[in-house]
């Protein structure tokens, strides 16, 4: 349960707002744990055990405020940042709020919009299909789906409508997806690597049915291929049998590739596999199928297939076949902590063949 606050209560940066009708929540996670990864193949052969944090949601703290400004309008805030709990430092390149830093209007009637820092859309919808949502490293819908891979776009406007009979759109558009990058950032608007993401999704009882669509516009600036626009189209949906929760999902990549899921760094082809990329000609077909089986009333397994063929090497040098295969564990000690415990396998990845990746953890995850 987190833990909410009257205005009054905060230190002396929210003394002047302090109404009934104004609130701010803070609230956190704290996700620790230790972790294996290995990575062989293709003349490359390395190992690494270690600490690991983050694995099943990333160690957060942050900040969530709203004012009653009347007839059902609310002024809206979040400002939420990521940091490493093995050693302490911010996460998102250093950003004080990385994880998100918006501030916007809501309404019950006609939906929100927020401006700032702030995930796509094709993160959050496609989260809500995968067992392993956006987390545990490799597992997750954003290793061949790269646009579900938790992005976050600086600078973005983002429309949000309220849900509709199950029905649920959202759109978004950043005029500088990354303003840390010096290469793509100027200003004039074309020397700005912009960023387009909608979706559409039905979740209706146990149904899920979800379209997405990412888009990126290179910077005039960096050394890119200027006639490729990257772009993923999406579509996921899930049925919750009750006794089993069922997951599919289909997406094509064109003309590059968003950020999606890095490999370690200093391992052969992370910065080609870990960053968005403008490669006019490049494609490739992600498909994804899991399973979410609860296991008693305090834990649950969870596993998935994925399987990414691209068209040609233009992205990696390689055009093998990835397969990723993934399985999971959560148990609940508590409804704000609990334990968790995974295990994948990826062939030929990163489109490299012969190239394997093999990654397990265990960890504690606490709520706040």
């Amino acid at each position: 349960m987190k833990k909410t606050l009257l205005a009054a209560a905060m230190l002396t940066t929210f003394a002047g707002v302090a109404q009934a009708e104004t609130s701010v929540t803070l609230y956190g996670v704290i996700d620790t744990g230790i972790g294996y990864n290995k990575i062989k193949g293709n003349g490359y052969d390395g190992s690494k055990l270690g600490m690991i944090n983050g694995i099943q949601a990333g160690s957060r703290w942050g900040l969530r405020g709203s004012e009653d400004l009347g007839d059902g309008l609310r002024a809206v805030f979040t400002l939420e940042s990521g940091f490493d709990s093995g050693n302490g430092t911010r996460g998102q390149s250093g950003r004080l709020f990385g994880r998100q830093a918006t501030i916007g209007l809501a309404d019950d009637a006609w939906g929100t919009i927020e401006f700032g820092r702030q995930a796509t859309v094709g993160s959050n919808y496609l989260a809500d299909i995968d067992p392993f949502y956006t987390s545990y490293t490799q597992s997750n819908l954003g290793l061949g789906f790269s646009a579900a891979n938790t992005m976050r776009w600086d600078n973005m406007v983002m429309y949000r409508s309220p849900s509709m009979s199950g029905f649920q759109f959202a759109a978004g558009y950043s005029f500088n997806v990354d303003d840390t990058n010096n290469d793509e950032t100027h200003f004039r608007t074309n020397d700005n690597s912009r960023g387009i993401t909608a979706g559409l999704r039905y979740v209706e009882g146990p149904v899920n049915v979800t379209l997405t669509y990412d888009q990126l516009n290179g910077s005039n600036r960096a050394s890119i291929d200027h006639d490729a626009t990257p772009r993923q189209y999406a579509v996921g949906l899930s049925y919750d049998l009750e006794v089993v929760k069922l997951a599919a999902a289909y997406g094509r990549t064109t003309d590059g590739w968003f950020v999606g899921q890095d490999l370690p760094a200093g391992t052969p082809f992370s910065d080609e596999f870990g960053t968005n990329r403008y490669v006019d000609g490049f494609k490739a077909n992600a498909y994804m199928l899991g399973a979410t089986m609860p296991v008693g009333g305090a834990s649950s397994l969870f596993a998935s297939w994925q399987h990414v063929s691209p068209s040609n090497d233009r992205l990696t040098g390689g055009d093998a076949n990835m397969n990723v295969w993934s399985v999971g564990y959560t148990y609940d000690l508590s409804k704000r902590t609990n334990l968790y415990a995974y295990g994948s396998y990826g062939k030929d990845y990163a489109f490299i063949d012969g190239l394997k990746s093999t990654a397990a953890g265990v960890g504690i995850r606490h709520v706040f």
